[in-house]
């Protein structure tokens, strides 16, 4: 045996890398199991022969390792053991103040905390505190972890150093276990290789370094066991950069490393780390907290720096930086001082000191926070710096997030924002019907509920549908009404023929006595009120509402926002009783905003509840018209609410009641405006039907193309951020820029930016300017439909300018000339550079020439742009406005040319719309803010197209990249429909740009289809209907395009769906024309 110590110790002396070969070398012996017990005893005998502390110290000196015992006071395990035995070697980290205090934190846990858990320790260095845990707590698993190869075969020594006594025997513990079945030793990154074993863990400990290499490159080089000696020494000082924003506090690896333990982390499992206090125990802290944890500070001390870790990184930080880290002269002083102080203190012979503590961290929302890292790190990892999951309010946490685990899981899962009814989400609507089920025992159905962006959007909606003579509306739901509604003094039996719309809004207290007496003595035609809070506790009021309007004939609109609790536990509600016992009659709706959360102040949706369903279709269809839809991420928010408020309950549990019908019929009321009739009548809307296959919607403008990554990333972080400051969702300043690259169009200070909800919103404005004027809207021959159909809701007086297909359907100067003659106070539409919906391009010049002729006649010009930017046309010019309105001389003074756009095909948000409008006419100003009631983005959506604005204009790579992919896609598209269209029948119209193409059904117009619950002769009227009941198809008729005969087609599909389209399309072929 002493000749095999010789020959071993002869060989360590050799360097440091000789003594670690023959340390592997022994660990081979103790992994044999027929060499084992000698090996142990062998490392018995190397003990016994360095025992004292100073033979030790020689030991390493001499042979670069070294067997001593660690004490440990208060430890005392199955064995009764009070101390471990470890073998150390130079390049690792070697048992310091930093791990004792950190041993120290875990112990003040109670014992129950590591036993029959699954534990790992992220740097374990020489594996002791791994094996303490083991033999103290009995945990059922200790997978230690380390970057350093050599420090993981050391820690496999010292667990056979510990597992068995010095005679080779194993030491079982009280379950018949020994530490070998309890512990195991793995080179990792991290949480690596429980990432990639798929385990799931209980607990995670770490001490982990915390200060910035100050030579970065060396951090870049292979972690291999054959690496120097100060190289991998170093990795237990030193981290590299992480790519986290707390890299400038040192504290990068560490914030890696609390990322990667959400994702192995069961839901209720601890999180330890040990943290110098150096950066501040506030910055300490905050990387916990806005990741989503509770946190406990387990202990504090004072520790002194390690003299051979170099500051200098530190003290370049705060150079760079406002930031102050915090340091002490020696351990009594209790004044911080600051990295360049200490650095240089430490220079001049000096001790300094930092504090050093132990934070046991646990998830709030462990399911949720793992939802949201998962797709944070699935490419999106530099949003992680705008997230911020600390909160004051538990409440506000119990609201945000899980929405924002929904919208990532949205946002993971679809590659586009999907297609929903314009009433509505479908989801939404079932969730609002749910809760009025199950909290207030209503049995709705989705087809009971109508969403409006607003509780503003839903009263205007309502008033316009009706167009009452009178109208009487409570005092609190006037303030955003248009002012002429309000000013107007009509009375039963009078008219005002200043009056375009004639209604009149007559204000009322919120009182529910007052309204009645105001109901019996003006007799309104509709009454939109709420409910005072002392009268919403019973039914008593709104039946006595009910009854006064149904006595005269009047529609009733209810307004419960006030009242409608959004809780587990919702107070007493008069209005929502009545309606448990009673069907809702035909003459009243319910009307609620939604803006009562914790998150986003001014976030809204609103709904309308009404069982009636021609009120329901006609409502729906308003929305569309006048709006386009309800923010869509608006309604995922107040989704989740609803969502958290059902999750828990077991549906149907209690059936509603039997509810009774009123026996008592109201009086003939006011019915739809003739109007608003007409116009919804005529009006070519989304179908949204129940088929028994899925519908496929080419008759949408929206883009059902992929989101690109820094789209979704924008999105995401617009609802993670918190304390957003104004500049921050100011985006004047961004579409400026943007109309002026694109378009040549230059707007100034003294020109208004407004933004909408949707390009159409804010068009409908436009128009209520124009007959505010008593002007009349032009639109040519291939506009789109939805716009012509909503300014002929509007009471507007339209006419069609003829366009002529060899002229690709644009506007032509001489036809233009020809009706200007004939027209007062014309306004013109043009869709440009993109026609929406032929996708033809108006080239510079011709909108050069049309300019010219508006500016004569004195036209007000409205440029619709928001279908263009996706131009796939090679060698298209674009526009250069500016220069074109530099060249008019002597323009007539009503002329003006104002743009409205929207982001969706230029940022490529698919189904987040964002719409804006640029006014240059100071009287178009004043007329367009007489109708104030217009709902706005939220500032949410603003931060996130301010974002990609500044993407584009700075030519970001992925973003440009993807405009590159869309467009490819889009002219791809087309030509493989014109192909299918042309094989089938069909006279298409090549598209240069935009989302949709324009196709004439010639073989088709007079064949025979005779179908289940159809058969026609096919022509203009129902060419629609019938390929839609054929094949599933939704696509768009003449009467839509308003060129007779053509039809559109949206291409701007997910590939699957248009490879379903296009089967459709020749599906319909056989059945008419055969094969």
């Amino acid at each position: 045996m002493a000749s095999q110590m010789d020959a071993f110790l002869e060989e360590c002396s050799r360097s440091g890398d000789a003594a670690y070969a023959a340390l592997k070398a022994l660990l081979e012996r103790l992994e044999n199991s027929d060499t084992r017990t000698e090996a142990r005893v062998f490392l018995a005998d190397v003990q016994r022969r360095f025992h004292s502390k100073e033979d030790a110290d020689r030991c390493f000196q001499d042979y670069h390792f070294r067997i001593h015992d660690v004490v440990l006071n208060d430890f005392e395990g199955y064995q009764k053991r009070k101390k471990l035995t470890m073998i150390e070697i130079p390049s690792i980290f070697i048992p310091e103040d930093w791990s004792f205090t950190f041993y120290e934190g875990i112990n003040r846990h109670p014992d129950s905390i590591f036993k029959d858990k699954t534990v790992t320790e992220l740097g374990c260095g020489n594996g002791w505190i791994s094996i303490a845990i083991a033999e103290k707590w009995s945990p059922s698993k200790v997978y230690g972890l380390d970057i350093n190869p050599r420090a993981i075969k050391a820690a496999w020594i010292n667990l056979y150093l510990n597992a068995l006594d010095e005679n080779g025997l194993p030491l079982y513990d009280g379950e018949g276990k020994t530490l070998l079945d309890r512990v195991e030793f793995h080179e990792s990154d991290l949480l690596a290789y429980c990432r990639d074993k798929k385990i799931e863990l209980d607990r995670i400990v770490g001490c982990i370094p915390q200060i910035l290499n100050p030579n970065p490159e060396a951090m870049s080089k292979m972690i291999t066991e054959n690496a120097s000696e100060e190289f991998l020494y170093s990795l237990s000082n030193y981290c590299a950069l992480q790519g986290f924003v707390e890299d400038q506090f040192g504290l990068g690896l560490i914030a890696r490393a609390v990322e990667e333990g959400i994702a192995v982390i069961k839901p209720m499992g601890i999180m330890i780390f040990n943290i110098g206090g150096r950066p501040g125990q506030g910055v300490c802290k905050r990387l916990f907290e806005r990741r989503g944890f509770h946190i406990t500070k387990l202990w504090q001390t004072k520790v002194m720096q390690a003299a051979d870790t170099d500051i200098s990184a530190l003290v370049e930080i705060e150079r760079n930086s406002h930031h102050r880290f915090e340091f002490f002269m020696g351990l009594v002083s209790d004044q911080p001082i600051c990295a360049r102080t200490a650095w240089a203190y430490v220079n001049s012979g000096g001790r300094i000191s930092h504090s050093l503590c132990v934070y046991s961290c646990q998830l709030r929302q462990p399911n949720h926070v793992k939802v949201i890292f998962d797709f944070l790190k699935n490419g999106f990892q530099e949003v992680g710096s705008s997230l911020d999951l600390s909160f004051n309010d538990d409440s506000v946490a119990d609201e945000k997030i899980p929405f924002l685990a929904y919208l990532a899981s949205v946002l993971k899962e679809n590659s586009f924002l999907p297609y929903e009814p314009p009433a509505g989400s479908i989801y939404f609507r079932n969730l609002i019907s749910r809760f009025m089920k199950s909290y207030h025992h209503i049995p709705l159905t989705t087809d009971n509920v109508i969403v409006f962006p607003s509780r503003v959007t839903a009263i205007e909606n309502a008033l316009r549908l009706f167009c009452p003579r009178l109208a009487i509306v409570d005092e609190h739901l006037t303030r955003h009404l248009p002012k002429k509604w309000l000013t107007s003094l009509v009375m039963e039996g009078k008219e005002d023929k200043n009056m375009e719309d004639g209604i009149t809004v007559i204000e009322a207290p919120n009182q529910s006595e007052l309204m009645i007496e105001l109901i019996k003595k003006l007799k309104p035609q509709v009454v939109i009120t709420g409910i005072a809070h002392f009268e919403a506790i019973t039914s008593a009021a709104f039946e006595s509402l009910l009854s006064a309007t149904a006595d005269i004939g009047s529609r009733l609109f209810l307004d419960i926002s006030e009242h409608l609790e959004l809780s587990s536990l919702p107070g007493s509600n008069g209005v929502l009783k009545y309606l448990a016992r009673n069907v809702l009659p035909s003459h009243a709706a319910i009307l609620c905003g939604l803006v009562k959360n914790q998150v986003y102040s001014d976030l809204e949706v609103a709904f309308v509840i009404s069982e009636d369903e021609a009120i329901f279709k006609a409502l729906s269809k308003t929305v569309e018209l006048l709006e386009g839809h309800t923010p869509l991420i608006s309604q995922y928010y107040y989704g989740c609410l609803f969502h958290e408020l059902l999750a828990f309950q077991i549906s149907d549990r209690h059936p509603p009641e039997q509810r009774e019908s009123s026996d008592k019929k109201p009086v003939k009321m006011i019915d739809f405006a003739s109007s608003a009739n007409s116009a919804l009548n005529s009006a070519e809307l989304s179908i949204n039907g129940e088929r028994g296959s899925p519908i496929i919607h080419m008759d949408v403008g929206q883009s059902f193309l992929p989101l690109p990554s820094p789209v979704k990333a924008s999105i995401f972080e617009s609802f993670a951020r918190q304390n957003m400051i104004e500049s921050e969702t100011d985006v004047r300043s961004g579409i400026q820029e943007l109309v002026k690259n694109k378009y040549g169009f230059l707007s100034d200070s003294s020109s208004e930016v407004i933004y909408g909800n949707s390009p159409l919103a804010l068009f409908n404005r436009l128009v209520l300017c124009c007959v505010q004027e008593g002007g009349t809207f032009l639109f040519p021959s291939g506009a789109n439909g939805n716009y012509v159909s909503a300014a002929k809701f509007m009471k507007a007086n339209v006419v069609t300018i003829p366009t002529q297909s060899e002229e690709g359907f644009k506007i032509a100067p001489k036809a233009l000339v020809s009706l200007l003659g004939t027209v007062k106070k014309p306004w013109l539409y043009i869709s440009g550079p993109t026609v929406n919906p032929t996708g033809m391009l108006y080239s510079n010049k011709e909108i050069q020439q049309i300019l010219f002729i508006c500016a004569d006649m004195g036209v007000r010009v409205v440029i619709d742009t928001s279908f263009s930017g996706l131009e796939f046309r090679e060698g298209w010019g674009g526009w250069d406005l500016q220069q074109s309105l530099s060249h008019i001389k002597c323009a007539n003074s009503s002329f003006c040319v104002s743009l409205i756009g929207g982001l969706s095909s230029k940022l490529l948000t698919g189904g987040l719309e964002f719409g804006f409008l640029i006014l240059n006419h100071p009287s178009l100003v004043d007329l367009f803010y007489a109708s104030p009631s217009l709902s706005r983005p939220h500032s949410t959506i603003r931060y996130a197209i301010k974002k990609l604005l500044g993407l584009r204009e700075k030519k970001d790579q992925c973003l440009s990249e993807a405009i590159s992919q869309q467009k490819e896609i889009l002219r791809t598209q087309s030509e493989q429909l014109i192909k299918v269209l042309e094989n089938c029948g069909w006279d298409a119209i090549a598209c240069n740009g935009g989302v949709s193409l324009v196709a004439k059904p010639t073989a088709y117009l007079g064949k025979i289809l005779k179908i289940e619950a159809f058969e026609a002769k096919l022509d203009d009227f129902n060419f629609r209907e019938a390929i839609f009941r054929a094949t599933g198809l939704c696509i768009n008729s003449g009467s839509w395009t308003g060129i007779p005969g053509y039809c559109r087609f949206s291409i701007a599909l997910e590939s699957s769906e248009f490879d379903k389209a296009l089967k459709c399309i020749m599906q319909f072929k056989n059945l008419v024309l055969g094969n």
